[in-house]
């Protein structure tokens, strides 16, 4: 049996993750950390019997109590209740599925606790990978990749240990305006970049994929999780998503990783790594598909990849100051307050103009973020 922590239970990840929990012999749910979704908490707190959940404020929390008065599970909140979920006695792994910054302290403390990580929370290396990295391997835990290209990635490197790198290949989508020019985004609205074509994701990261700036978090993130550098890792656009992502060896073999665009395959990798367990969903059928096609990503209209790059070359705490930026100027967008293009010009203006720290620590990382979010929020007022 393996025990499973997970924070954020009840965002995309990780109600996907409890669906395999729930098909899956073999795994058992310790501890779980959630918003304000105290009704779907619930739900879940009733079928899988967590012994711990946290909520994001203490009112959360008092609701739940009430909720689940017949159980003996406990409940907890705030910043100490990640925590708390993050180091739960019982767990082997911890699952980030939480969104934002916010997951940060906890994997840290998870890490120095012993659990091995399931990541999914991007920022985690996009901000602090010269931190966690080191940080894992003197703990000896391992950091196992739930994004589907960085899983992808990951699972071509399986028993290619003694081979180097030579270049990855990081597949996109190019998102619901691949194609489309600037003049044509200009009138673009939320409910326009929340429709993509082939994933079904939440609405930040929908967003981010529309602008592209998820893939140049994707490549700041493969960077620390592979150790390659920003020019050993190439963006291909391929719309049916079906690569999701590859590895060129210095002999110029490539090894690629397919299947159907759906979570539940790189989420139960995590979970059972090194095992492969049978999957019950639809399995990838090339004669139903027919063709595979690929692009040059168009950096000159979606912006935010080549920001992204010089984030990564650069370092320091850029690479935070690009997210913090990006996750302000999202949330104004979905809220219809500032125009799509305006996302990447938020972004640049931050990047110029937040003084540079060349080896942040983790305060001196959330710091940074404060300070982007004060910066923007007094624009945007």
């Amino acid at each position: 049996m393996r025990n499973i922590a997970i924070l954020g239970s009840t965002g995309s990840i990780g109600t996907q993750t409890l669906d395999i929990i729930r098909k899956q012999p073999g795994l058992k749910v310790t501890a779980l950390s959630a918003g304000r979704n105290t009704k779907l908490l619930e739900e879940q707190i009733r079928e899988f019997h967590p012994g711990l959940v946290s909520v994001q404020d203490e009112d959360s929390a008092k609701d739940l109590r009430v909720r689940i008065a017949d159980l003996d599970t406990k409940v907890v909140s705030g910043m100490d209740g990640l925590l708390a979920v993050a180091t739960e006695p019982a767990s082997e792994l911890l699952v980030t599925a939480i969104v934002g910054m916010i997951g940060l302290r906890p994997t840290v403390a998870a890490i120095k606790a012993g659990k091995n990580i399931a990541l999914a929370n991007k920022e985690t290396l996009v901000t602090a990978g010269h931190i966690i990295m080191p940080l894992a391997k003197e703990y000896g835990v391992s950091i196992l990749p739930v994004d589907s290209e960085h899983s992808a990635i990951f699972q071509c490197l399986q028993g290619e240990s003694m081979n180097p790198i030579d270049k990855i290949l990081l597949t996109a989508s190019g998102g619901p305006f691949r194609g489309r020019k600037t003049e044509e985004l200009r009138q673009m609205k939320a409910a326009d970049a929340l429709k993509h074509p082939n994933w079904s994701m939440g609405k930040k990261i929908t967003v981010d994929s529309a602008t592209l700036v998820n893939k140049g978090l994707e490549m700041i993130e493969a960077g620390w999780l592979f150790s390659v550098g920003a020019d050993q890792i190439e963006v291909v656009v391929h719309p049916q998503s079906i690569i999701h992502s590859a590895v060129q060896y210095a002999d110029g073999a490539v090894i690629a990783q397919l299947g159907i665009p759906d979570m539940h395959l790189p989420i139960q990798y995590a979970l059972f790594y090194p095992e492969r367990k049978p999957l019950p969903q639809e399995k990838l059928d090339l004669f139903a598909l027919g063709s595979l096609t690929f692009e040059r990503p168009d950096e000159e209209t979606f912006r935010g990849l080549a920001l992204a790059r010089k984030a990564m070359k650069t370092g320091g705490n850029l690479p935070t100051v690009l997210n913090a930026a990006n996750e302000r100027a999202v949330a104004l967008f979905l809220q219809d307050r500032i125009p799509f293009l305006e996302i990447a010009e938020i972004i640049e203006e931050s990047m110029e103009n937040i003084p540079f720290i060349e080896a942040p620590d983790l305060s001196q990382i959330l710091e940074t973020e404060a300070l982007v979010y004060e910066r923007i929020d007094k624009v945007e007022v």
